[in-house]
């Protein structure tokens, strides 16, 4: 069995992701392995192995998804040959966070994982994340393909709802990268105005393709006059700031109305500080939301808007390389002319 898994880097911060072999998992009580079709490669997969990101352990490979290979025993409501997503991170949905809406803070969650991560032939889910519902089976006719965006789709639809995006509001998208292009097409069909911003030329007419709304280029234009230009002078009701970025996040709170709100949804690295002046803040009476993972009541969601709308958010997937190929897999992601790349066995 053929897996990427990450070492210490050399001498350095970081780690260095190599291919490995070793023996195929074997599913032990209420555990399930799964045979990998496709894998996501996320921009936290990147941070992780730069050694910028900070939220969890450095397993890489959680956009995975593929075919049901073994069942351990005591597994019910699955069989051999079922297509699946299977969810990396599971809260105990019980906690006193759970309880209180912040699933994605349970103490439990960052604790499971796929092992060995999702960029393996075969990898195993373990027995919580398949007990607490972890593993949906995925409707007939999804590609594998679309079926990989699933996870990261699911993180876009939290983040709508923890901000509580209403039809007809108006939204500045900072960051035209792959999240970003998915809040800006799960927007698109109900908000007033749509304005999706970034530096890069590549990815500013990407998504100029996708028409999705208007596209500002952050390298040349000022991002708050143009989104107040658009929206009778007001500033947008929400920004999603989909990049970790200090500029996209200064610039998400600065196009925001008074009243606005703003969302975080990019992974800052480590040690960002980011200076403004927060009486500005308070005189606009603006609120700052972040937005961390997602849960299966945003997986479940995910699926019914890929089961409907999937051939809007296919074309996101621009690459597509094999597990062999998972350097050139990095180079893609990390060249700015790439949307969602894909890794496969």
């Amino acid at each position: 069995m053929k897996s990427i898994v990450l070492a210490p880097a050399k001498g350095g911060r970081g780690f260095e992701p190599k291919l490995t072999g070793s023996d195929l998992p074997r599913p032990e009580e209420g555990e399930v392995t799964v045979s990998m079709r496709a894998c996501g490669l996320c921009g936290t997969d990147l941070e992780k192995i730069k050694g910028e990101y900070t939220a969890s352990t450095p397993v890489i490979g959680h956009e995975a998804v593929g075919v049901v290979a073994e069942l351990g025993p005591e597994v019910a409501g699955l069989s051999v040959g079922d297509r699946v997503f299977p969810h990396h991170h599971v809260p105990d949905y019980t906690c006193y966070l759970c309880r209180a809406g912040n699933e994605t803070m349970c103490d439990r969650y960052r604790g499971s994982n796929l092992v060995p991560g999702g960029f393996s032939e075969v990898f195993l889910v373990p027995k919580w994340n398949v007990d607490r519902g972890g593993v949906l089976k995925l409707p007939e006719g999804m590609s594998f393909e679309v079926a990989s965006l699933v996870e990261p789709l699911a993180c876009c639809i939290r983040a709508v709802r923890k901000c509580h995006v209403e039809p007809g509001e108006s939204v500045l998208i900072a960051g035209a990268g792959p999240v970003g292009m998915m809040h800006a097409l799960l927007l698109a069909p109900t908000s007033s105005k749509v304005l999706v911003s970034d530096v890069s030329e590549w990815r500013l007419r990407f998504a100029e393709k996708a028409g999705v709304g208007r596209v500002v280029d952050a390298a040349s234009e000022d991002v708050p006059r143009e989104v107040r230009a658009e929206t009778d002078g007001r500033g947008a009701d929400v920004a999603m700031v989909a990049s970790g970025s200090r500029a996209a996040i200064l610039q998400g709170l600065k196009s925001v109305r008074k009243g606005g709100r703003v969302c975080v949804f990019g992974v800052p690295p480590k040690g960002s500080v980011l200076e403004y002046d927060f009486s500005d803040l308070y005189n606009a009476e603006q609120e700052v939301q972040t937005s961390y993972g997602a849960t299966e009541t945003d997986t479940k969601a995910a699926v019914r808007v890929l089961e409907s709308r999937g051939g809007e958010f296919a074309p996101l997937v621009t690459h597509r390389f094999p597990l062999e190929g998972f350097g050139e897999a990095l180079e893609a992601a990390s060249s700015g002319t790439a949307m969602k790349v894909v890794v496969t066995p």
